[in-house]
């Protein structure tokens, strides 16, 4: 009864103050002293909330992580490879490619079948009609799980441009950027987001120990450079201002 009292006392103070209050649980008489700290407070809107929270949201963190790295490692086809392979489906110019867990969308010609839930290659290609098509191959063996025509994008015009005149295709990208680690996306970057107002292949990798980096490739020459902007956001230089 005792017990009772006390939460029900710090709870109406809280909801009153307007502020929080952590409930202490007492255990029968006095002398038998207190009981451990509950991990529960009550929030400022009257809610219980419970402080483990925050530690069940990095573990989650850390779960993605290691299925990001599980994910790139058991890719055997590279972004190169998977790009030549959804161009002999759909002839064009590969915009982007990015592997992705699982397709979200559901739109794959699947037959039924559970193909849409693998990791997958996600391929964006501008066919020379202007239509715009999204293929999906199989990182395990290069094969074609599924291909639908996307809707009418509006930058179509500015991805031409972009691309006007230059030797180097996203597959071109993919391979220049191969030795900084395992290529996991290659983008388009078609209106010079990074500052310098040029265009370029956006290009990201994974490798042991360092994570993720970005690199930008230029599309005339195929030199590979650090994402500076990336650097600029995270507070580091990884300066490897590649001339390889």
């Amino acid at each position: 009864m005792r017990r009772n009292i006390v939460i029900a006392a710090v709870t109406a103070a809280a909801l009153i103050g307007g502020g929080t209050a952590t409930a202490l649980a007492t255990t029968g008489d006095d002398d038998r002293g207190t009981a451990p700290r509950a991990d529960v407070s009550v929030s400022d809107d009257g809610g219980v909330r419970d402080e483990a929270d925050g530690q069940g949201d990095d573990a989650a963190g850390e779960r993605d992580d290691r299925d990001d790295a599980d994910r790139v490692s058991s890719a055997k086809v590279t972004a190169a490879e998977a790009i030549a392979a959804a161009l002999r489906e759909t002839p064009g110019t590969a915009v982007s490619a990015d592997l992705d867990a699982a397709d979200d969308d559901g739109d794959d010609d699947t037959d039924g079948d559970d193909r849409r839930e693998r990791a997958a290659w996600e391929v964006d290609v501008l066919a020379g009609d202007g239509t715009w098509h999204s293929v999906r191959i199989d990182p395990g063996t290069g094969k074609v799980l599924g291909s639908h025509r996307d809707g009418d994008e509006d930058d179509t015009a500015e991805v031409r441009a972009a691309l006007k005149g230059t030797s180097v295709d996203a597959a071109d990208a993919a391979r220049a950027a191969a030795g900084k680690g395992t290529v996991t996306s290659v983008d388009l970057d078609d209106d010079g987001d990074d500052g310098d107002g040029r265009a370029a292949w956006e290009v990201e990798t994974r490798t042991d120990g360092k994570g993720e980096q970005d690199w930008r490739v230029d599309p005339g020459t195929g030199k590979v450079t650090a994402d500076r902007s990336d650097s600029d956001d995270s507070g580091s230089d990884d300066s490897g201002s590649d001339d390889d």
